[in-house]
């Protein structure tokens, strides 16, 4: 009976601190609308690692929104969250598409994260899985879509998203593996950087694995396809089933 009540005790405790932590990163998020973008919790675990192991050194060089090619925003738009500029910061739509099509696979494919909640993350969480982490995604993906235009969020994001051990953001990526920054890459680069989200270290324009090319493609041929359209804000094509498309051929674990 003591130790259950000990027992009790310790998650009450560890129920309180997440709570804690939660409402001061809360009050954190409209401290994000303007200014500098901030490091990632990922770049500092990086250090951290580097630290201890080794490793390139940490590559992060953080511009504006404006700074970065239109067709690598869109490019990534469309990979990672084609109802980006509609959805409140949850693709309800891609989550039932991800369920249907994980429960067919017999496991875990398809995560079906929009970019918001994939900022969330990369700014507060870490990588883990448990209840308190997506817990805690869910609410911070609340905060920044209540608190930040939606630009804004997407300049965090391509800013602090992994593009390859210790690089990070579409600057120092575009520098590293096309030698251009990020203002000046073309179409099919920006497919490629696009098609590196998923998988940084395993799947990237220096590894080209084949999953990597089958994505890159896919992107690129969205990218021509929807060329003539309006831009993705002001668009309302069936940008929900890019996503799910993106599924069906996905070899391993987005």
């Amino acid at each position: 009976m003591r130790l259950l009540r000990l027992l009790s005790g310790l998650v009450l405790a560890a129920t309180a601190l997440d709570l804690a932590t939660l409402v001061a990163r809360w009050v954190a998020v409209p401290h994000l609308a303007h200014g500098p973008v901030p490091r990632s919790r990922f770049m500092a675990a990086y250090l951290k690692e580097r630290a201890g192991r080794g490793g390139p050194p940490l590559r992060w060089r953080p511009v504006p929104l404006t700074a970065i090619a239109p067709a690598l925003r869109r490019a990534v738009v469309l990979g990672e969250d084609a109802t980006f500029y509609r959805n409140d910061g949850f693709d309800v739509g891609a989550i039932l598409a991800a369920a249907r099509y994980d429960w067919r696979a017999g496991h875990i494919v398809y995560g079906a994260s929009t970019i918001t909640q994939q900022t969330a993350k990369n700014l507060f969480l870490d990588p883990s899985r448990t209840f308190f982490r997506k817990a805690n995604e869910a609410v911070l993906t609340m905060a920044l879509t209540r608190f930040l235009r939606k630009d804004r969020i997407l300049e965090i994001y391509l800013n602090d998203a992994q593009f390859g051990r210790g690089l990070y953001g579409a600057e120092a990526a575009a520098r590293h593996y096309f030698h251009e920054s990020a203002a000046h890459l073309t179409v099919r680069q920006a497919a490629e950087l696009a098609a590196t989200l998923p998988d940084p270290l395993g799947a990237n324009p220096a590894t080209r694995s084949r999953y990597f090319r089958r994505r890159a493609a896919k992107i690129l041929r969205l990218l021509q396809a929807t060329a003539r359209h309006a831009p993705i804000h002001h668009r309302r094509a069936a940008a929900s089933s890019y996503r799910a498309a993106f599924a069906e051929s996905a070899a391993h674990p987005l």
